[in-house]
């Protein structure tokens, strides 16, 4: 079955932006453009059945044009920070963008969240079977050789699908001419109580993972991993450990801002450059008591970033709700932030004759 395809705006060179609605059987639907290839809704029921928008997003192309939340986006070419801004490949130094200045962020002053994908209907791997996925859309985009700074020609491709399991599929896989360093994710913010449902201090969270990425004051790795009981900085250990689900208000006000933190998942971690398999595992449970809504996250990436909006502000989403820090999270599956300077992380390095794999999903339920 073919999503449902409209056009929801134009580019300011004029060029229109198509908008794909996926529904599967269940009723769980969620819409994906071509602009920044975002996830612009997911409509989730309640354990009364009523669906509701749990994705943060606008009702219109152009705050997406002009924002700068990443709402949905997907992140590229490298999702998280690499410091300085700046890498060495195979004896070649890169500059990159300082967006986050000194360092680099989500791809750049423009990354993968602001350009315009094409659509392809040719995956292989794709299944519009109405008893697995009820619908599914691939998008395509060629990064060229020195776009935001990056090295090498580098095709990605990603598709979205609903299955008939109430999960929302995301399927990344990427190519290159020359050595390059890529970390894809997608930025959804979540809030299971409804996207304008306010603070997320009721949601339970539990993320399965015993250790986190140890960072400096400006967020960039200093290369030691640790463990979550021995606290990310010898301050309030009971806070980073989230390996039973735990009320996201209680370690919000333990360790303002809020979370922003690199968790190293268990389990055999793949989908990296090397086209390793990885197995596809349980990454995060996010509970929100008021619906029954059950969010869970699986993904073949080793690690887990997870953050509580604590920069969102005065952002005026749809029926004129102005979103504000802490009224929702990010659950954004990846491989850690600065690898290319820590060699003993997950490797981040794509090379010709390589494919780049990764799968993420969220399986949507409820609880009586």
């Amino acid at each position: 079955m073919a999503p449902d395809v409209e056009i929801f705006g134009k580019t300011p060179d004029g060029r229109p932006v198509e908008l794909f609605t996926l529904v599967n059987r269940n009723g769980l639907s969620a819409k994906v453009m071509t602009w920044g290839a975002i996830l612009v809704s997911l409509r989730a029921p309640d354990r009364e059945g009523r669906c509701e928008e749990v994705n943060l997003g606008f009702d219109t192309l152009e705050p997406y044009l002009a924002n700068t939340t990443r709402f949905g986006a997907l992140c590229g070419r490298y999702a998280g920070r690499i410091g300085g801004a700046r890498f060495t490949l195979d004896g070649a130094d890169y500059k990159l963008a300082a967006n986050a200045a000194p360092h680099h962020i989500h791809g750049g002053a423009a990354g993968f969240n602001r350009v315009l994908w094409e659509v392809h209907y040719d995956d292989p791997e794709a299944d519009t079977d109405a008893e697995t996925n009820a619908d599914s859309v691939t998008f395509a985009y060629l990064s060229r050789d020195g776009e935001e700074g990056y090295p090498g020609n580098m095709q990605t491709r990603v598709t979205y699908a609903l299955t008939k399991d109430d999960e929302l599929s995301m399927r990344y896989e990427a190519t290159t001419d020359r050595p390059t360093t890529l970390n894809l994710t997608n930025h959804a913010f979540w809030n299971l109580a409804g996207a304008t449902g306010g603070h997320v201090y009721d949601h339970e969270i539990q993320i399965e993972a015993d250790e986190v990425v140890v960072t400096d004051d400006t967020q960039i790795p200093t290369g030691e991993i640790r463990s979550v009981a021995a606290g990310f900085d010898g301050r309030h250990p009971s806070s980073l450990d989230l390996r039973r689900p735990t009320p996201v208000g209680a370690g919000i006000r333990s360790i303002p801002p809020g979370y922003d933190h690199t968790y190293v998942l268990r389990g055999k971690a793949g989908g990296g450059p090397h086209g390793e398999a990885g197995v596809l595992r349980k990454a995060a449970t996010v509970y929100e008591p008021g619906s029954g809504r059950i969010m869970e996250v699986l993904t073949t990436e080793p690690g887990l970033q997870f953050y509580t909006a604590n920069h969102l502000k005065d952002v005026v989403g749809p029926g004129s709700h102005v979103f504000m820090p802490h009224e929702a999270l990010c659950l954004e599956a990846q491989h850690f932030p600065d690898s290319v300077h820590h060699p003993h992380f997950p490797s981040t390095i794509l090379r010709p004759g390589e494919t780049y794999r990764q799968t993420t999903v969220h399986r949507f339920t409820v609880a009586g």
